[in-house]
C-alpha cells in the first residue's frame, strides 16, 4: 500500500515566538488555516525546497494549559493513504489498535510502539461511512 508523508504537528503556547524560532531555523510559512468555530490556527512552515515536508504549528486561541512543562509538545505524524479502510484493516490484522477509527471515511489515529500518535488521512475525497468503522468507538488516547 502506498503512503505519502504529510506533516508533523506540534502544539505551541505562543504562536509568534514559535514562528520566530522556526524562522530562525530557515522555515517559512507556506500555508495557514484559521478556524473561528474551532478557535485554533494551523500554520504550516517548511524550509525552501522542502515545502512537501512541513511542520504544522497548532495554536489554540483560548490557551493550552494541559501542555507539559518540559516543552515536549509533539503532536502527531500524518500520512495520506490510498484507502483508509484497507490500511486500518491491515494494521488491525497486525495487532495495531485503531485509537480513533475512520468513522467519517476520512481520518483515523493509531499509535506507534513508542506511543507516537499517527494520523491517517484518506487521499482525495472521504470514503462513504462503512462498517465496522462507522460504529466503532475510540480506544485509549489518540
Amino acid at each position: 500500500m502506498k503512503v505519502r508523508y504529510l506533516h508533523t504537528m506540534v502544539r505551541v503556547k505562543d504562536l509568534e515566538k514559535s514562528m520566530a524560532f522556526y524562522e530562525l531555523l530557515g522555515l517559512k510559512e507556506t500555508r495557514r488555516i484559521e478556524s473561528e468555530a474551532g478557535r485554533f490556527s494551523l500554520i504550516f512552515m517548511a524550509a525552501e525546497g522542502d515545502e512537501d515536508c512541513p511542520v504544522e504549528l497548532t495554536y489554540n486561541w483560548d490557551g493550552d494549559n494541559d501542555l507539559p512543562s518540559d516543552s515536549r509538545h509533539f503532536g502527531h505524524l500524518a500520512y495520506a493513504v490510498e484507502d483508509i479502510y484497507a490500511m486500518c484493516d491491515h494494521l488491525m490484522k497486525n495487532g495495531v489498535t485503531i485509537n480513533r477509527p475512520p468513522r467519517d471515511g476520512r481520518m483515523a489515529f493509531v499509535r506507534s510502539p513508542d506511543n507516537i500518535s499517527v494520523e491517517l488521512l484518506q487521499a482525495g475525497d472521504a470514503q462513504a461511512p462503512a462498517e465496522p468503522w462507522a460504529s466503532m468507538e475510540n480506544t485509549g488516547h489518540w
